[in-house]
């Protein structure tokens, strides 16, 4: 930013929210100036952050919100945040992290204790009972338990904590669902009550592909390859893992029509009306119209069905589960997996061969006893009974 910009705009707290984070006043986080350069506003008010990424935006946040709280050990609470920002955490990351460790954290105080060296497992179990008593879901309770036990390896690292705080990994064990993909016929009648050239762009990119949402929204005109028919990632969206994804016939024909009538518009490859972009909120409403013209919003159906249905829809079609792993963005092959058990074929179909020789009574199994054996098996027991 140049003398004399810097003269037209006045400098803005530490503690304002930033809204083009996408954090809340209720989630909202404070960084010196040592890491950060400050904050300016304009004459016409507009926030300016000079060379801000989103990651440093997260770790402003999160370091403002932490200043203003009471919590032991705050120093090293502080040290962990900057610990993330080296390690290049995703900007959401610091929100739930955040929420977890001043939960954790306050417990820890009103338990009398004023400084990290004196937390025990006590502490930890103490934490979890409480938000397991607020009538959390499992899924969110893991979750917090998760960013408490980061933190906690952090300072016991450090040598702040004593190691016998995780000694013993306390594990909630979360029931494990099925994924929930959509019914063949299903597809089709959804498919067939799509007309706008952007939306079924978008729904057919996102069922033939695999990919995440949030990676749809982020791809950019230049991480699409017509020619190659395939998609770049260069950042996945949960693992930060970048991958390659393809497209088939029905998604090119699709985004052929949109790019048609798509005209010259800036980066991104879907955005809505009057925008640069598209939020997720968006895609969201989009989808659930169009299940329910199809007369299929009772189903329950989210967006992230798509993503479920391309894998199962590979696997029935004969796809080995390490070749779908990587197109999936899994890092581990226990994830895909899963897929594999909704929609395991092979099995399926022995299960009905076998019962349909069963049910025409034609098993012959050893397990069958001749009635003639069987009777002098039962007399036998019962003289044995007067022996």
């Amino acid at each position: 930013m140049d003398q004399m910009a810097i003269e037209n705009c006045s400098i803005v707290s530490a503690k304002e929210s930033l809204p083009e984070f996408g954090i809340n006043d209720r989630q909202a986080v404070f960084l010196p100036p040592l890491i950060l350069p400050e904050i300016y506003r304009t004459k016409s008010g507009k926030v300016v952050y000079p060379a801000y990424t989103q990651e440093e935006k997260a770790l402003h946040w999160a370091l403002d919100r932490l200043a203003g709280w009471d919590l032991p050990g705050k120093e090293h609470v502080e040290e962990y945040f900057r610990y993330m920002y080296r390690r290049n955490f995703r900007p959401k990351t610091y929100a739930s992290n955040l929420g977890a460790i001043y939960i954790f954290l306050t417990i820890v105080r009103d338990s009398g204790k004023t400084r990290l060296e004196e937390i025990t497992k006590h502490d930890l179990e103490a934490f979890i009972e409480h938000e397991q008593d607020r009538g959390l879901m499992l899924s969110t309770v893991r979750t917090r338990l998760h960013c408490a036990n980061a933190f906690l390896r952090y300072v016991i690292e450090a040598e702040v904590v004593s190691g016998d705080v995780l000694a013993r990994r306390i594990r909630l064990k979360k029931p494990e669902t099925l994924p929930r993909a959509m019914d063949p016929d299903d597809v089709k009648q959804f498919l067939s009550g799509i007309d706008n050239p952007r939306d079924r762009a978008m729904i057919m990119v996102l069922l033939r592909t695999g990919m995440r949402i949030g990676e749809l929204l982020n791809t950019k005109m230049n991480d699409l390859h017509l020619k190659d028919r395939k998609i770049d990632i260069y950042e996945g969206e949960k693992n930060r893992q970048g991958r390659v994804v393809y497209l088939s016939d029905d998604a090119m024909d699709a985004l052929k029509a949109w790019l048609k009538i798509r005209g010259v518009h800036p980066e991104f490859l879907f955005f809505a009306q009057g925008r640069k972009s598209m939020a997720y909120s968006t895609a969201r409403l989009i989808f659930e119209q169009y299940i329910a013209k199809a007369g299929l919003a009772h189903k329950g159906y989210s967006l992230h069905a798509l993503r479920h249905t391309f894998a199962s829809e590979l696997l029935n079609a004969g796809m080995r589960i390490e070749c779908l792993q990587p197109l999936m963005g899994h890092t581990s092959l226990d994830v895909t997996r899963r897929y594999a058990r909704l929609t395991d074929k092979t099995r399926e179909e022995e299960y009905f061969r076998a019962m349909t020789i069963i049910e025409r009574g034609e098993s012959d199994g050893h397990y069958r006893l001749d009635h003639q054996v069987q009777a002098f098996l039962e007399e036998k027991k019962r003289f044995a009974e007067y022996a």
